[in-house]
């Protein structure tokens, strides 16, 4: 099957698009405590607002996409993007913020459903496994990026003269919320990539049974399986332990360290999304290697330790522990993804949406820990709620029985016959 190279690049840029306006919500959290004068536990629910939206949309897009195609669905999810950044742009009050995270939300929600069949496609599927691979690294290149674009612009518009970017920016952002640019950055790229979309020519996509996102009535039967509510809930636990760890880490290191979250906690968040991208290396060369529900263990184990290192240490140490978190989160999500597809026989793609429905743990994690905190008046305290997510993952790598196992290298060979023992601990 040739690749529609023109397609593909579009997706990765698709890809890169959702990573850099979801993942800037931990570095403008201090922000948003301050300027809109909310406790923690408030503060929460704007992380929630934007997560709630991929557990209202992720089926119903599944749903979009078989009607209508990928194409129509691609231009709303731009459509609702752009409109959710320019509400909060122009009308910056906590209630739009709510509402304009929503609508961003709905957007990601659709995108990260109909991208994945259509990369598959137009890469042809003998290329799928490296474009995918791909587009999690530019997914991770995104989220490290963010922040800094973030930090950078604020520190321009704070310069006498402001240039460029930044000196638009001043002129229609208030002089007292200079965060609030991110929100015409957003509406921009938003905007473009929806320029983009309409000009783009895509392939057609044809779904077979198993990656049909399915009828309403395989989801009844599907959530009376066991199996299914188990991974949904790891599903959602580790996308409230990455979204719980990263709204936090600035507002950690102001408040415990007094550092600057403008620079130094915006660096820190970014250093955290790159370690999480290049932890996705070892990762993969582990998995040739050990059984996955190993590696799942070996990394959660090593999660909990970086973290403790992280709220208890040194300022010095926090700034290396928290970004080692995000290494050790890498191979989470691909783990207990795939662990989840191969511990059931049928209904892959309506069990897929599920899955991608339990992203809203993003949203529910960090209203948890802010209220905890708020109640005690201790962040470390409100952190707890991470602690039990990551028990969580690590119990998979034990109760987890997958019909297939993932291959790994053969090192040795029965006497007897050409059966390869695998390695294993």
């Amino acid at each position: 099957m040739k690749t529609n190279i023109i397609a593909v690049i579009l997706v990765l840029v698709i890809f890169f698009a959702i990573s850099f306006i979801t993942n800037i919500i931990g570095p403008l959290f201090p922000s948003l405590v301050k300027d809109f004068d909310i406790s923690l536990a408030v503060a929460g629910f704007l992380p929630f607002s934007f997560f709630a939206a991929y557990g209202v949309m992720s089926i119903p897009a599944g749903l979009l996409v078989d009607k209508f195609s990928e194409k129509p669905v691609l231009i709303a999810a731009f459509v609702m993007s752009a409109l959710g950044s320019l509400l909060f742009a122009l009308a910056p009050s906590f209630f739009m913020a709510m509402v304009s995270l929503f609508c961003i939300g709905t957007g990601m929600a659709m995108l990260q459903v109909a991208i994945n069949p259509l990369l598959r496609v137009s890469a042809g599927k003998e290329h799928f496994a490296f474009y995918s691979v791909l587009a999690q690294l530019l997914f991770g290149a995104a989220a490290t990026l963010s922040p800094l674009v973030y930090s950078s612009l604020v520190q321009g518009m704070a310069a006498e003269s402001s240039v460029g970017i930044a000196g638009v920016l001043v002129n229609i952002v208030p002089s007292n919320m200079p965060w609030l640019s991110m929100y015409w950055i957003f509406a921009a790229i938003s905007l473009l990539m929806l320029l983009l979309i309409i000009m783009i020519k895509l392939p057609k996509v044809e779904l077979n049974e198993e990656e049909s996102i399915g009828a309403w009535k395989i989801y009844g039967q599907l959530f009376k399986n066991k199996t299914v509510i188990l991974f949904f809930i790891g599903i959602a636990a580790y996308v409230g332990t990455e979204q719980g760890i990263a709204n936090a880490i600035s507002l950690f290191l102001e408040r415990y360290h007094g550092l600057d979250p403008l620079t130094v906690g915006a660096n820190t968040v970014s250093n955290f999304w790159l370690m999480l991208t290049l932890g996705c290396f070892l990762g993969l060369a582990l998995l040739k290697v050990f059984d996955s529900r190993l590696v799942l263990k070996l990394f959660s184990t090593g999660a909990f330790i970086s973290l403790t290192a992280a709220l208890f240490g040194s300022a010095n140490t926090a700034l290396v522990a928290f970004p080692l978190v995000g290494f050790f989160l890498s191979v989470m999500w691909s783990v207990i993804f795939s662990l989840a597809l191969n511990s059931l026989a049928e209904h892959h793609g309506s069990f897929a949406g599920i899955l991608c429905t339990g992203i809203v743990g993003g949203g529910l994690a960090s209203p948890i820990v802010g209220l905890i905190a708020d109640l005690s008046g201790d962040l470390r305290l409100g952190m707890v709620v991470v602690y039990i997510t990551l028990a969580y993952i690590f119990a998979i790598g034990f109760w987890a029985k997958p019909l297939v196992n993932n291959k790994t290298i053969k090192f040795f060979k029965n006497n007897d016959n050409d059966i390869s023992s695998q390695v294993s601990l």
